[in-house]
């Protein structure tokens, strides 16, 4: 193995997915990237998530058992078991595309001020379909600011990172449930440059099994990280950083397939998250096609006859 191909742990929290984690490891292990080790934390599964990956005969391919602590602290668990100078995080239930890893790393390597690389992400449904794109920006060196006003990495499955820079800020915040990785990609842009890769290299799964799609949840978890983050800082910035976050769960309440709840429910649900986005940043109703098209799906579920929810 030449030595300018440092080895690269790729760590995979596991819980209670066995319709998708296969998908996942195949995903990995198909990188075109040639120095890998895969670990997979079993978070207490009591599906076949176990059997699954025990099946897959792999020597990169690791997997160790621990019961259910979250995600945070398989993460957690992962970074302490791995040994590569670089660790990527992947969901059990997104993909990679195969180049990821290996634009990443270059992408680091022509940047050598940068402890992060990220790319950008796409969104599937449950069946591995694409939903829509995801945003294309293209933050490079200090993103802090950015990364508070909105999470552009979109998932725990994007960044690669150096091990020293990990252990720098520490692990990931067991005590949230939700927004762990932002709380932790912003950690890690308080002190160290990121680099973008301007291609689509992954897929995030929406479905209505996705942690993500407790949205209550979500929302507690998320503003007691925000909270944390915006001790001391601007008020302007923080309302704005609120705005867009609301914003953003307003989308995933029109987006996501909900199949157990009503739409008038879910018609709610996103209209008060819309309100209080709007309440935060009003300038957003400058914004007279994003207005009009939420308002209309908003009203479509409100006045909608059907008693559950059918993907739209």
């Amino acid at each position: 193995m030449p030595l300018s191909w440092p080895l690269i742990s790729v760590i995979i929290p596991a819980y209670n997915c066995e319709t998708t984690i296969q998908t996942a490891l195949e995903s990995v292990l198909c990188q075109t990237y040639p120095n890998l080790e895969i670990i997979a934390i079993d978070d207490g599964s009591t599906d076949g998530t176990r059997v699954i990956i025990q099946q897959l005969s792999d020597q990169r391919l690791r997997l160790i058992s621990q019961t259910n602590a979250g995600v945070s602290a398989s993460r957690n668990l992962g970074i302490q078991c791995s040994q590569g100078e670089l660790i990527a995080f992947l969901d059990a239930d997104d993909l990679w595309v195969p180049t990821k890893l290996m634009a990443q790393f270059k992408a680091l390597q022509a940047r050598p001020a940068a402890a992060v690389a990220y790319s950008w992400t796409d969104h599937i449904d449950s069946s591995g379909h694409m939903l829509r794109v995801g945003l294309r920006c293209r933050h490079t060196g200090n993103v802090y600011q950015s990364l508070l006003l909105a999470n552009f990495l979109e998932s725990g499955s994007n960044p690669l990172v150096y091990r020293s820079a990990l252990e720098t800020v520490g692990g990931f915040d067991p005590e949230l449930s939700h927004a762990e990785d932002w709380d932790m990609w912003l950690r890690l842009a308080r002190l160290y440059e990121f680099v973008v890769v301007p291609e689509p290299q992954v897929l995030y799964r929406m479905s209505s099994e996705s942690a993500s799609c407790n949205f209550q949840q979500h929302e507690v978890s998320t503003l007691k990280m925000l909270e944390k983050t915006f001790r001391g800082a601007s008020s302007i910035v923080k309302s704005r950083c609120l705005a867009q976050f609301y914003r953003y769960l307003t989308f995933k309440v029109l987006e996501t397939p909900l199949r157990t709840v009503a739409h008038r429910q879910r018609g709610l649900l996103a209209l008060r998250y819309w309100l209080i986005s709007i309440a935060h940043y009003p300038r957003f109703m400058a914004q007279p096609r994003v207005v009009l098209s939420t308002w209309l799906r908003i009203l479509r579920l409100l006045l909608s006859s059907t008693s559950m929810l059918q993907p739209l």
